[in-house]
């Protein structure tokens, strides 16, 4: 009795126009968000949904979670590259330095991603979005393991990472040091309760998990909570 990852979800001033960015490089269908935003589907039933939501505060910030992108080969690696510039996207500077074999980019409202080069054999069989990358400690990790009933996968120093039992994309966390998370996060976790769920039974495990609550958004049918490290994460309930 869990809640599913419904979504990555990020704010956006232009909803639509962001979602169709990542459509055209992940090659995903775009479809209208039952809860207020655009959503682009899963291709299949390892991939969790991205969400799209309308918000007009700017970015002014790196965000504690990206995308890290799969390459099969150098040649792979550089049409992503190319296909991302293309649609839109945008060399991105945080500080990686010569020496780094993958690609850092950031999408037309600055949300970066990483293009990892071939063989990394971590990534290995996890799709071509390989890996949510996320800036949190390693208690943050094991929340979330048993918040959405995925195994711990790494477990090393004071990094960890989960994988859903069917396989693809991890969500990895990279311990210490943590950056500063400049107010709201942008990129967010949206959960639902399995069709099988009471919604308040969920709410109730999370907090006994560690999670806070943090408001209530009756209209856009979500409670708001923050997991032990203060990120903020959605449960969606019916509107």
């Amino acid at each position: 009795m869990t809640s599913h990852l419904f979504a990555v979800s990020f704010d956006a001033s232009q909803p639509r126009r962001l979602a169709q960015f990542w459509s055209g490089l992940l090659g995903r269908e775009v479809v209208d968000d039952p809860h207020d935003g655009v959503l682009l589907l899963p291709a299949k039933n390892t991939e969790f949904g991205i969400r799209f939501a309308p918000n007009r505060q700017p970015k002014v910030v790196q965000n504690r979670m990206h995308f890290d992108l799969t390459s099969s080969s150098l040649e792979d690696q550089r049409q992503t590259v190319a296909r991302a510039l293309d649609l839109g996207a945008r060399h991105a500077d945080i500080g990686q330095g010569p020496e780094i074999d993958h690609v850092v980019l950031a999408d037309p409202e600055g949300n970066e991603f990483d293009v990892i080069a071939p063989g990394n054999n971590f990534l290995a069989g996890c799709g071509f979005v390989g890996a949510l990358a996320c800036d949190g400690s390693q208690k943050v990790g094991y929340f979330w393991s048993a918040a959405l009933g995925w195994p711990l996968v790494w477990d090393q120093g004071e990094e960890t990472a989960i994988q859903s039992p069917n396989g693809g994309t991890k969500i990895t966390w990279g311990g210490p040091p943590y950056m500063p998370n400049g107010g709201r996060d942008r990129v967010r976790f949206d959960l639902a309760p399995d069709s099988d769920v009471d919604p308040q039974a969920e709410v109730d495990r999370l907090l006994s998990l560690g999670a806070t609550r943090v408001d209530t958004d009756a209209a856009a049918g979500r409670l708001v909570l923050a997991d032990p490290d203060g990120a903020e994460f959605s449960l969606l309930t019916s509107r």
